[in-house]
């Protein structure tokens, strides 16, 4: 377990130095779990790897994880209050062109690599 979890603050301090040595705009922990994701590919670990063993057992205890959040929630109840309008507003907003960038994507890649619709039905098979 303790080597697992070694690994995984590796790969997270390897995406910061990775991070601050090129000057990119994204976060260290994205970049590490980006590099972690290829050497589980390159290495193909099973289920007995350290590494995900680790992962499996914080898993389990993911819950864990929000109790900040739920803390932060409760100890800002009163200003979230004072300026729900705004804030819904930048929620539903920022969902409604997440949901738009996802769709233009998806029809732009569908476009680029020519791949059959899922909503039409595949030549030679007839829908139920």
């Amino acid at each position: 377990m303790i080597r697992g979890l070694t690994f995984l603050i590796g790969f997270q301090v390897l995406g910061e130095l990775v991070v601050r040595i090129v000057d990119v705009p994204v976060p260290g922990a994205v970049v590490g779990m980006l590099l972690c994701f290829a050497w589980l590919r390159r290495t193909r670990a099973g289920e007995s790897a350290a590494l995900v063993r680790a992962s499996t057992a914080l898993l389990r205890h993911l819950q864990l994880l929000f109790v900040p959040a739920g803390v932060g929630i409760v100890a800002y109840l009163a200003t979230l209050r004072a300026d729900a309008v705004p804030i819904t507003a930048s929620l539903l907003g920022s969902w409604l062109l997440g949901l738009v960038a996802v769709a233009w994507t998806a029809v732009l890649l569908e476009r680029l690599f020519g791949a059959p619709r899922d909503d039409l039905p595949v030549a030679g098979q007839e829908s139920a």
